[in-house]
């Protein structure tokens, strides 16, 4: 005896068979228009490997290089100058022109000038066979001074020249600034290199010995 179950089941299949077709239908036309949106509206994505802080002040622009200033001359009136060292002979700065000269004006009252001294006995016996020549000049006066003076030289075994500082070889080079010790390094050809105002046990003799250094070159 035959039963309706078969058309049935064919009636049911048929309608998943087209249920999945149409679902089929239905994905692909999904995904056609999702391409073309695609295609229409890119998406970038930006990429910052510095991030900008937009607050940040712009960076300074590097300093220019510029040239150190000449040296300045020894004033030809300086270097004239007529001066007498302790023993009464007389010189001037003009006649160490084609040396280095360390002019250096100090006091025996002076306590820096007591402790610079030593280093610039040290310095002249290192430097003097090179061609640098050292000269004190005492502030004092020499009429005063002058038994001070020769025994400060004993004491200190000083053995470079010692004479005294006349104020028309003091005022120009010292230029208003009365403190001691100073020390002027005054090249080969008579121009001022370096100047030191005042004595520093950490730093002096070494900066000094450069700036001797640098003007033998």
């Amino acid at each position: 005896m035959e039963t309706n179950d078969c058309p049935d089941e064919k009636i049911w299949t048929g309608g998943r068979i087209m249920s999945v077709a149409a679902s089929l239908v239905l994905i692909l036309a999904l995904g056609l228009i999702s391409y073309h949106i695609g295609d229409l509206v890119p998406v970038a994505i930006a990429t910052t490997p510095n991030p900008v802080n937009a607050n940040a002040s712009a960076p300074a622009p590097a300093p220019a290089l510029t040239a150190a200033p000449p040296a300045p001359d020894l004033p030809p009136a300086v270097s004239v100058a007529p001066l007498k060292d302790v023993n009464g002979s007389p010189f001037k700065l003009a006649d160490f022109f084609g040396k280095v000269a360390v002019v250096n004006f100090w006091a025996t009252w002076c306590g820096p000038c007591r402790q610079e001294i030593p280093e610039l006995v040290k310095l002249h016996k290192e430097f003097h066979s090179r061609g640098v020549e050292m000269i004190g000049l005492s502030i004092e006066n020499p009429d005063a001074s002058a038994e001070k003076v020769r025994k400060f030289i004993q004491d200190y075994q000083i053995d470079y020249r010692i004479g005294w500082a006349p104020g028309e070889v003091a005022a120009p080079l010292m230029q208003g600034h009365s403190a001691i010790p100073q020390i002027f390094v005054i090249s080969r050809d008579g121009r001022i290199l370096k100047r030191f105002v005042g004595f520093s046990p950490a730093n002096t003799a070494a900066e000094l010995r450069q700036a001797l250094e640098d003007a033998l070159k």
